[in-house]
């Protein structure tokens, strides 16, 4: 009974069998370990695990922390019961079956402890744990007890296999210390692989914790674009009330105004209806003193009455100038309320830093336009004077280095087949054409290039980009540096904007935008 209840404790409540590399959790419960790491993966997308026990709730991942005290227990107990059990061993000589506790070789019985301690204690009689592979046990040819084992071909033999056999010679060991031998490589292999396993399984915790942490900080930013669009609508939604209640203003200045007009011109109307009715009157009286003197009344009439002479034009029109002008002045404070905007829901600005081309830099296959904003090749030498700064190289940097901060900039590669562009310390190179002057080719520059294939290069070292070497050819690549983070992004703009590559490092000097212009033309966009 007492093994029974013993047998229980040392079973995993998951799986219902003896623990297999017991692990412990906060709370005090103890699992296999392949059993709570199933468990947990499947509790991964709700956020919280909890303790298949008690419950108890966990908002990150537990570490698992092995037993070992338990480990221990669990292996020796089934080291001692497990054979019996799993074989059905049972003693050669009981009337009933009672598991044997070892087995003779030579007599090919098994035994249990009563029945052993009445056997023979020979040297020819070898004892060993139950078995029923008695003939495994010995040797093949000469029909006698393993001993020993042959460490040059790895084959288990006897005696006579030693002296006089085909093993005559050859290193031998006993069976026990060749296994000891065997276990001990295996324990150190085992304990080699399991911490591998132990340092796979913190890999796999770094990852599952970083995208935990990158869940998080998608919402996070989810919320903000959210909040930053709410503003924005806001601020727009301001300015369209303000700009549809000047025209609703307008529109009922008009109508005011035309309403009054047509007001008196009714008045006008009757009054000139009035008149047409007397003259009428008068042109059908047939007495010629009596018409005079109708005339003459008619005529006094007409000066005296009301002239009403204003038209459309002057009711006045709906006046675009002030719509468009408040449209004006609203779009162009709401431009520059909207960097406000993305600070207050702190998104990086990434204003366009002025960037030029750098003439002391340009090797002498470089054109460099008057606005330095443009750096065009040419196969014709310039015959510039040479001096310290410039390269021997097809590159030019700018002229402007940053040393601390955010910066941004936007380059125009459409007209290139082929491009490097990046930033470059001002101690590069510049006197040779090998490495050591080429952008991203030694350790003070790093450089984005654009030659069939996509590659990122720093310190002489390349990396294939393979998950961006399709679609349709880049026109414009941003560059975001930000020097104190020691992170330089490239971004491609066209439809649709995507993340290039991001190079992270310990900046220690000033950079300067670099670039290297192979047989085109590359710009700096304003």
């Amino acid at each position: 009974m007492a093994s029974a209840d013993l047998e229980a404790e040392l079973r995993c409540s998951i799986c219902l069998s003896p623990y297999t590399d017991p692990v412990s959790l906060r709370c005090g419960h103890i699992f296999c370990r392949v059993c709570i790491v199933k468990m947990f993966n499947a509790y991964v997308w709700s956020g919280v695990y909890s303790c298949p026990e008690c419950r108890v709730e966990y908002r990150k991942r537990p570490v698992l922390q092995k037993n070992w005290k338990l480990s221990n227990i669990v292996e020796h107990y089934l080291s001692t019961h497990s054979v019996q059990e799993e074989t059905k061993i049972f003693c050669t000589y009981c009337d009933s079956p009672v598991p044997a506790t070892k087995s003779c070789l030579l007599c090919e019985a098994s035994f249990c402890d009563k029945h052993l301690s009445k056997h023979s204690k020979g040297a020819e009689h070898v004892i060993t744990e139950p078995t029923v592979s008695f003939k495994d046990r010995k040797c093949s040819i000469h029909e006698k007890v393993v001993e020993y084992y042959c460490s040059e071909v790895s084959a288990t033999v006897c005696m006579s296999c030693w002296v006089a056999g085909d093993h005559r010679g050859h290193h031998r060991e006993l069976l026990n210390v060749a296994s000891d031998n065997k276990k001990e490589k295996l324990r150190n292999v085992t304990e080699t692989l399991k911490s591998e396993r132990e340092e796979t399984e913190r890999r796999v915790q770094r990852l599952q914790d970083h995208r935990g942490e990158e869940k998080e900080k998608a919402t996070g930013v989810t919320e903000r674009v959210t909040g930053l669009f709410r503003d924005i609508r806001e601020k727009l939604d301001t300015l369209e009330r303000g700009v549809l209640s000047e025209i609703s203003r307008q529109e009922e200045k008009i109508s005011l105004s035309v309403s009054d007009l047509i007001s008196q011109l009714e008045i006008q109307k009757d009054e000139l209806s009035r008149k047409i009715i007397s003259m009428e009157e008068v042109c059908k009286i047939t007495d010629p003193l009596t018409v005079l003197k109708k005339e003459l009344e008619s005529d006094v009439i007409s000066h005296r009455s009301c002239d009403v002479s204003s038209d459309v034009r002057d009711v006045g029109c709906l006046d675009e100038g002030i719509i468009s002008q408040m449209l004006h002045r609203g779009l162009s404070h709401f431009a520059d309320n909207l960097i406000d905007l993305k600070i207050r829901r702190q998104f990086s600005v990434m204003e366009k830093s002025d960037i030029l081309f750098d003439k002391k830099t340009a090797s002498n296959t470089i054109i460099i336009s008057d606005d330095l904003r443009s750096a065009s090749y040419t196969d014709v030498d310039q015959n510039i004077p040479d001096g310290p700064e410039r390269f021997k190289s097809k590159q030019v940097l700018s002229t402007r280095s940053f040393s601390s901060g955010s910066h941004y900039w936007e380059v125009d590669v459409s007209r290139e087949e082929k491009w490097l562009i990046g930033v470059a310390g001002h101690s590069i190179k510049r006197k040779t054409l090998g490495n050591e002057s080429y952008i991203g080719y030694n350790d003070k520059s790093w450089g984005l290039s654009f030659v069939k294939h996509f590659k990122a290069f720093h310190n002489n070292i390349h990396k294939e980009l393979n998950e961006i070497n399709s679609g349709s050819p880049i026109q414009t690549v941003g560059i975001y540096l930000e020097y104190e983070a020691g992170r330089l992004s490239f971004y491609q703009l066209c439809d649709p904007i995507r993340h290039l590559h991001t190079f992270t490092a310990t900046f220690t000097e000033p950079l300067h935008a670099a670039f290297y212009v192979y047989n085109s033309c590359v710009k700096i966009i304003q």
